[in-house]
């Protein structure tokens, strides 16, 4: 008898092992399926107004209207728009993220590490429509004033993305460069390189999986900013000709008609949210595709 003393706590333990399994298998779970319930809701809501419209003059219409008889329901502005400000936060806010990254995590002195650091955690947790704020009452007058011309552009909305997606940038960049071994670092010195050659051709290239999931991440915080956008960037639903024209997005274009739309507008509305997911979608796709190229 006394060799089953220990048979409660095994059982105990037992227990909570499987307790523990079982949590955590039910909270994978509950991603998986409010994945799947965002895509029933979008697809079930999307695809018929899709074909109502006629797929091609959706995709490709170059006009939206949807108080003309018969109504318009043309995206292909909206999603240039998207494109444009999303590449134009790309070029402003991804060189300027990992270049300081590399800074705080090699080069930064420790005492001025200290300010940087949580300044960065400021600029992560600022609000959308701070941001936007900023953007009307900062950016927007510079870009006219320079420019002399409206300043409510793909240019303006650009800047502000850029600024907006940094901490994601520098955040996730600086983890990955930090994890490089230091020998990677030290064996570039010892062959003579300098400290700026050894952190650009042997460290950033060691770390270009974290700072490319940085990049991606960044992505779609500006693909998916609506509030600032719409503050700075003008609202037309136009084809740009120039980064100084004002465009509306597609997040922009769902938030500034759903509350009074109703019948197929409505529906044109949700497709437009399908369209926006399969572009994530393919940006996701085409990331995967790369990181196992570079593999």
């Amino acid at each position: 008898m006394a060799s089953d003393k220990g048979d409660p706590g095994q059982k105990s333990q037992k227990f909570w092992e499987n307790f523990m399994k079982t949590l955590f298998f039910i909270s994978a779970l509950t991603s998986v399926i409010a994945v799947f319930l965002i895509c029933i809701f979008l697809f079930a809501g999307g695809i018929p107004a899709m074909f109502k419209i006629g797929l091609f003059e959706f995709i490709f219409g170059r006009k939206w209207a949807p108080n003309d008889v018969p109504p318009l329901f043309g995206i292909l502005p909206m999603i240039m728009g998207s494109i444009y400000i999303t590449g134009g936060a790309i070029a402003v806010g991804v060189p300027t993220g990992i270049l300081t990254a590399a800074y705080m995590a090699r080069l930064c002195p420790q005492n001025l590490y200290r300010v940087l650091k949580p300044a960065v955690g400021v600029l992560a947790g600022i609000p959308s429509i701070v941001y936007g704020f900023f953007g009307m009452v900062v950016i927007v007058p510079l870009v006219s004033q320079v420019f002399s011309a409206n300043g409510n552009t793909i240019l303006s909305a650009s800047i502000l993305l850029g600024i907006m997606i940094l901490p994601t940038v520098i955040g996730i960049s600086e983890t990955a460069i930090r994890a490089v071994p230091e020998s990677y670092y030290e064996g570039s010195l010892a062959l003579g390189a300098s400290n700026e050659w050894s952190i650009f051709f042997v460290i950033l290239p060691a770390a270009k999986s974290g700072i490319l999931a940085a990049v991606i991440l960044g992505v779609g915080r500006a693909i998916g900013e609506t509030m600032a956008v719409i503050m700075v960037a003008g609202g037309q639903p136009r084809l740009p000709n120039s980064i100084l024209d004002g465009v509306r997005t597609l997040t922009a274009n769902i938030v500034t008609e759903m509350p009074y739309a109703a019948d197929l507008h409505r529906e044109a509305l949700i497709a437009t949210g399908v369209v926006l997911f399969v572009f994530i979608l393919i940006i996701n796709l085409l990331v995967a595709l790369l990181k196992r190229g570079g593999n």
